[in-house]
């Protein structure tokens, strides 16, 4: 039986980024730059003015005091035409350049102008300015020639403008993975009707396929699959033409669980099945050609953790994100904890920022099939094996449940 840290790792040398294409760059959000950026300008383009005021020499007003005449006004969009000299001052808008000659920018408020005879003076009465004050050099932000976004890169609304600033009306990304769910039981039901004696509402269908598209997969809805041999097979034949499968239910060990021989009648070549994980420990993944392929457990919450550490994993790999594998983080403890259990096991939790860092309170859990405690989550503890006894501020290990890749 697989370790998570085996099983992650499995995915990943099984999986490799997906196609790309070009998109127009105001449809690129969420998605994943398949080429490194380089920037063609300098940013700033000059130096520029940071506060509406007077550019200055800082020279002339080591101490903070002066009496300047004002030579020229540039607003945002124009260049001076005269050079600052010293006992001059241009007086500048935010975003200006900066005219020759000035090197600090001495803010409005600061000032109080006057006339003196037919020239403008503006008086100054501040602390002592110092070179580069209320400015910023031509180049800080980026040099022509950088490489400013790396392939890999989710595309933000930040990167966006950036993107626009440095010209890239047409982007290379990776194509969206597309993403069959299929759900399996003679059990479920549609959503829309009431449950009968032993059945239940198809949950898995709608809940995974809400988890692909926040990963910025194409979900591929497919229904219901009886647990029946020709059933399974027809819907899984279907389901071969995504990038990627997941079937919820029928992995187990029951009379009924046919969905790894059904697989691999279809040709998927089984990688692994089980992983020594709670709750998900049926959990299996293969692959057939194209396709990646996940059979999950048929419990919800199962299907959930699984999800999220397994398939966002290939989801993220397929798209080109790097790094692929969960990213946890730490939290401590807001109560008193008893865990048991012979299995690493994934707790669904409550996550909140604090003045003093991070905390966390595991949920009312019932077990996996129990989604409801999980709407009162938004991410989950990861408790190694072993009984423990856990304190209130102690430090755990989180992994947030993210509402995307």
């Amino acid at each position: 039986m697989f370790t998570v840290d085996q099983a992650l790792a499995s995915i990943e040398s099984h999986v490799q980024p997906g196609p790309t294409e070009s998109v127009p760059l105001a449809e690129a959000l969420g998605r994943v730059l398949a080429q490194s950026i380089d920037s063609d300008i300098d940013s700033p383009p000059f130096d520029k003015a940071l506060m509406d005021g007077f550019a200055v020499r800082a020279d002339d007003l080591a101490d903070g005091t002066a009496r300047l005449t004002v030579v020229e006004e540039v607003t945002a969009g124009q260049v001076a035409s005269k050079t600052v000299a010293s006992g001059q001052a241009i007086q500048i808008m935010t975003g200006a350049p900066m005219p020759d000659g000035a090197d600090a920018v001495v803010r409005v408020e600061d000032t109080q102008t006057d006339n003196d005879g037919d020239q403008v003076v503006v008086s100054i009465d501040t602390r002592p300015v110092t070179a580069g004050q209320d400015m910023i050099r031509q180049a800080t932000s980026m040099r022509r020639g950088d490489t400013v976004m790396p392939a890999g890169r989710q595309l933000r609304p930040q990167e966006l403008g950036l993107l626009a600033e440095l010209g890239q009306h047409s982007l290379t990304v990776h194509r969206r993975v597309r993403v069959g769910v299929l759900a399996t039981g003679d059990e479920l039901v549609a959503i829309d009707q009431q449950p009968g004696a032993g059945q239940i509402r198809n949950s898995n269908e709608t809940m995974l396929a809400a988890q692909v598209r926040a990963c910025g997969g194409e979900a591929v809805e497919l229904g219901i699959a009886r647990d029946t041999p020709e059933d399974l097979a027809q819907h899984i034949t279907a389901g071969l033409d995504c990038d990627v499968l997941l079937l919820s239910g029928g992995v187990s060990a029951g009379r009924l669980d046919l969905v790894p021989a059904q697989l691999e009648a279809a040709g998927v070549a089984e990688v692994f099945h089980k992983v020594k994980v709670k709750p998900g420990k049926p959990v299996w993944f293969g692959t057939s050609g194209h396709a990646i392929v996940f059979g999950l457990p048929g419990n919800p919450v199962s299907s959930m953790v699984c999800f999220e550490l397994f398939v966002r994993t290939a989801l993220r790999r397929l798209a080109g994100v790097a790094p692929a594998q969960p990213t946890p983080s730490a939290a401590r403890l807001t109560v008193d904890f008893d865990f048991r259990g012979d299995r690493p096991t994934y707790f669904p939790s409550q996550l909140d920022d604090h003045p003093d860092g991070p905390r966390v309170a595991p949920v009312d859990w019932h077990g996996s099939s129990d989604l409801r405690s999980t709407a009162d989550a938004n991410a989950m503890i990861h408790f190694p094996a072993g009984d423990q006894a856990y304190q209130a501020d102690q430090w755990v290990e989180v992994f947030p449940w993210a509402g995307r890749c």
